[in-house]
Formats: C-alpha cells, sequence, structure tokens
C-alpha cells in the first residue's frame, strides 16, 4: 500500500483548514465537545397537556365528514411544540386519540413498534391480536407487542375511543422499523376470545403447560375490573410511593420486569390531598387522566388536569403531582421508556 504524500498546511488558514477537512468526512472534535457530553440531559419535549374535552368533538367530526377509505384510522396525535418534525409526544413515545364507530373496521397490519391501547370510553368493539379477540371495556390496557398482527372492529353502539401509545420514535431513530399489512381486511379469529387474559388472570399462578416466548407480556388485555380490585384490596393500608401515591406496574407474568421491552406501564391512585415529593429521572413518562383532577408541576410549569387529558414529562425534568381534591382519589395511567434506559444502564433518579 502506498501512502501519498502528505499535503502542506502550514500557510493554512484556521478557516481554510476547516473547510477541506469537512471535504474529507471529518469534523473537530473541539468544536462539538460540549454538545456532545453535556452535563445533564435537556430533553427538546416541552411540558404539555392535551384536553381531552377539547379534542372529542373533532375527533367524532372526522368520524362524519372523513370515510375509512380517505382516513383508515381517525387518530388525532398529541404532538409535543418541542417534536413536531417529525411528530412525537416525547423523544422516545407516541401517544394519539382514536375513535371507531359502529360498522367501523381497521385494516390489520403489524409493525416492529410495540403498542398498546387505553380504552377510554365506549363498548362493544374489539382489537384482533395474532388471531385472538380481545374485547374493549374503559380502563382496560390491551397490548400490541412489536411485529404481532391486529385489527379492529366495533360491533356495538356509540363512538369507541382509547389512547393510543406507542414507542415508534424511539424505533425510527435506531432505523430498525418495519410494516407490512395482512393479505385480507381482517384476520380470522383463531383462538378464543380474550382467552389470554383469563389464562393469566390469577396473579402469580401461571399456566405451566406454556412456555415463555420473547419479551412481550403473553397478557392481551389487563382488565379494568381486576386493576379496580387490586386498589380496593390495597385500599388504604399501604402508604404508597412519596412520588407517585399508591402505584402499581403492570407486568409480564413469566418475567416480573414490564409488559413490552420498550413501554412500561403503570398506574397510580393518587389519595385525596396529595401532594407528591418533586423528583426527576432519565425516562420520559406520558401520563392520561382515568378520572379526578389536579396539578402535575413540571419545571416550574402548572399543567392543571383533568378526567381523560393527557399530558407530557420529559425525561429528568423536575415534577411533582397534587391530587386537588379532598375528598376524591385521582388515578393516572402512565407509560415511559424505562425498561429501555434500565437495560442500557442509562436509568438515573435524583430528588429536587
Amino acid at each position: 500500500m502506498t501512502i501519498e504524500a502528505s499535503k502542506d498546511t502550514t500557510t493554512l488558514s484556521n478557516t481554510q483548514a476547516y473547510a477541506e477537512i469537512k471535504e474529507l468526512g471529518v469534523a473537530p472534535l473541539w468544536q462539538y465537545y460540549g454538545n456532545l457530553f453535556p452535563a445533564e440531559p435537556k430533553s427538546k419535549a416541552v411540558p404539555f397537556l392535551w384536553r381531552y374535552a377539547a379534542l372529542r368533538p373533532y375527533l367524532l367530526h372526522f368520524t362524519q365528514t372523513l370515510s375509512l377509505q380517505e382516513a383508515e384510522r381517525r387518530v388525532l396525535m398529541l404532538v409535543n411544540p418541542g417534536l413536531t418534525d417529525p411528530p412525537a409526544t416525547t423523544n422516545s413515545l407516541y401517544a394519539g386519540i382514536q375513535v371507531i364507530v359502529p360498522g367501523e373496521t381497521a385494516k390489520a397490519h403489524r409493525h416492529t413498534s410495540a403498542a398498546f391501547r387505553f380504552i377510554i370510553e365506549g363498548s362493544g368493539a374489539y382489537t384482533t391480536v395474532n388471531g385472538e379477540r380481545v374485547h374493549m371495556h374503559p380502563g382496560d390496557l390491551l397490548l400490541t407487542p412489536g411485529w404481532h398482527w391486529h385489527d379492529h372492529e366495533h360491533e356495538g353502539e356509540g363512538p369507541m375511543l382509547w389512547l393510543d401509545g406507542l414507542d415508534y420514535p424511539l424505533v425510527n431513530k435506531l432505523e430498525a422499523g418495519f410494516f407490512e399489512l395482512y393479505n385480507e381486511r381482517q384476520q380470522e379469529a383463531t383462538q378464543p376470545d380474550d382467552f389470554s387474559s383469563r389464562q393469566f388472570l390469577h396473579g402469580r399462578l401461571n399456566p405451566a403447560w406454556i412456555k415463555p416466548q420473547g419479551q412481550n407480556s403473553p397478557v392481551g388485555n389487563y382488565l379494568w375490573a381486576e386493576t379496580e380490585r387490586a386498589f380496593a384490596g390495597i385500599a388504604d393500608q399501604a402508604t404508597g410511593s412519596e412520588i407517585e401515591g399508591i402505584v402499581l406496574e403492570y407486568t409480564n407474568p413469566w418475567t416480573g420486569g414490564p409488559v413490552m421491552p420498550t413501554i412500561g406501564c403503570r398506574i397510580s391512585r393518587l389519595v385525596p390531598g396529595f401532594h407528591g415529593q418533586a423528583h426527576r429521572h432519565t425516562p420520559s413518562t406520558i401520563y392520561h387522566v382515568v378520572r379526578g383532577e389536579g396539578v402535575t408541576v413540571v419545571d416550574g410549569v402548572r399543567l392543571e388536569w383533568g378526567e381523560h387529558d393527557v399530558f407530557a414529562v420529559p425525561g429528568w425534568a423536575t415534577y411533582e403531582h397534587i391530587n386537588s381534591s379532598l375528598s376524591q382519589d385521582a388515578i393516572l395511567f402512565a407509560f415511559t421508556d424505562e425498561p429501555v434506559l434500565r437495560s442500557l444502564g442509562l436509568y438515573r433518579e435524583a430528588a429536587a
């Protein structure tokens, strides 16, 4: 191998040298050092709240003015003002509110991004996931792990609305996203309805004849009736977390860990008058208000929330939850990218 004679750069100005090395596909580290290694994280996402009562009329409007052929899935994306292109809700997570009306279907497809549905209102609809029809009820958490076929159908009355959560901002940043349409509009049911939930409904008593497969929870639907029963069983005997109140985590029955490798889901009961300790951690979190009203202060920004609102807490932002009522509980559902940060050894937390 012959090395070309070195170029004489002694007469170059720094401006000329910078321009020439740029053409060689390099850059001087000293000009970027502070940006590459910041003293602490600073998210492009900002604290923000989306009011369900303000969004719902527009969702219903589009059910009357847009056909399925025009929209396929009627979803309002919850776009963080700091993350508009491409649209996302936090740096690694997305949330949207979807509506389906009686008689409608949504075409079956699959993608590598993990997804879930948290049901807000309505009855009579179901999601089919890999051949299992999973019926929706308000407060239920339905999982659609990555690369699982899924479609929707509404056989009831009135609109059905739910919160969509996905990790596609993370997957796309990793350049690992794939998408595929099913060869029919809907899947054929190949398993009994709601079978995965019924098999794994019994706490720590898992069916021993089923062997664990992959990192995703096998549960199709974490029923709200079971969540309420768990809160009732704890009642007022537990003091809970000083930060999140009486907080329960939806877990994978095989591992005891998060429901999906990139998304963790929790639900918190904030007792009347609860005022959480100010705290921050590296994961970003999106909250949905199941019921109640209160305030979450995020880096000094007051997000005043009510029933079914959604709000975003960026990673490493200082936040504290407050239940404004002195007589009623507030219930917050949350999803986070904490599993990713823990698996990479990047989880960190601190009191404010």
